[in-house]
């Protein structure tokens, strides 16, 4: 055997044997008897067995044709199986998505994206988990979140990753503090010397101030403190706990309100790709798709 037979001249074979006739089981398929014909005898062929005895009075199964009529139809019957389950399982992928997003794009961000894919799929579930950077990555690379997003400075191996935003760290202080009435902008010997109100290791925060600092040729100071998100680092800032480096996304508002004053520093560049990670070995469709889209059409 060259090949392997294909799936409509089983099912031609199978029909032959429950309908008694090539004729019958061409007319159920929707084919003329001479195409049917011709399909079989190129199965025959390719099994290099005889499984039809042709005659005038027509064709009937051969003692191998039987056989290879229950196999058949076994085949065909898996396939349905198959089929069947393929489809329980889209439907299933249509109907969940779980995803995972670091602080501060799952608090100013994300929120807004699944609103616009739930406005499109009014019935779908997306669950949100919300953690840092690094362990986005991990719940992406592990399968337990169909699509992530993350801010660190490089992207995770073994992922695949989109840019969906860009960001840029500031340095924030309460309005009461000596920054908040400097003219001359911070060096980044100051700002590196100076304890801050920090996000937690494994944040893209963190990694990229330890990063953009590192190229800078300087290292941050012991931490005045240590939050896991960026509200909490705000409210730490705007309670006069100290300054601190955080996403321009998370005080905003509070810039503009006067609750918090913005403080340069001198050649220091803290602007981020946000970007969308999941596995590199995986196609994403679906939901996971739509929502990726929604993303980057910001």
């Amino acid at each position: 055997m060259t090949r392997a037979p294909d799936l409509d001249s089983l099912k031609l074979l199978v029909l032959v044997g429950q309908l008694g006739s090539v004729g019958a089981a061409a007319e159920r398929v929707g084919i003329s008897q001479p195409t049917a014909s011709h399909r079989l005898s190129t199965l025959e062929r390719s099994l290099g067995l005889v499984l039809l005895e042709r005659s005038r009075r027509g064709s009937r199964l051969t003692e191998a044709g039987h056989m290879v009529v229950g196999w058949s139809q076994r085949v065909l019957d898996d396939l349905a199986e198959l089929m069947t389950g393929a489809e329980a399982l889209r439907v299933r992928r249509d109907a969940e998505l779980h995803v995972a997003a670091s602080m501060t794009i799952a608090e100013y961000l994300a929120p807004s994206w699944i609103g616009q894919l739930r406005g499109q799929r009014p019935d779908l579930y997306v669950g949100l988990q919300v953690t840092n950077s690094e362990r986005v990555a991990a719940l992406v690379g592990s399968g337990a979140a169909d699509l992530g997003f993350i801010e660190s400075p490089h992207p995770p191996a073994g992922l695949a990753t989109r840019p969906v935003a860009h960001d840029r760290l500031i340095v924030v202080v309460a309005n009461g503090h000596p920054w908040a009435r400097r003219r001359k902008p911070l060096s980044v010997e100051e700002l590196a010397a100076t304890p801050l109100v920090v996000r937690e290791a494994g944040s893209g925060t963190r990694e990229t101030l330890d990063e953009v600092l590192g190229r800078a040729g300087v290292a941050m100071a012991k931490p005045l403190l240590e939050l896991g998100s960026a509200t909490a680092v705000r409210s730490a800032v705007i309670a006069a706990t100290g300054p601190a480096v955080v996403s321009e996304l998370a005080v905003r508002t509070d810039i503009a309100d006067g609750r918090l004053a913005a403080v340069s520093v001198d050649g220091l560049d803290l602007r981020r790709v946000l970007r969308a990670v999941w596995p590199n070995d995986r196609k994403l469709v679906g939901p996971a798709a739509e929502l990726l889209a929604v993303a980057r059409r910001r």
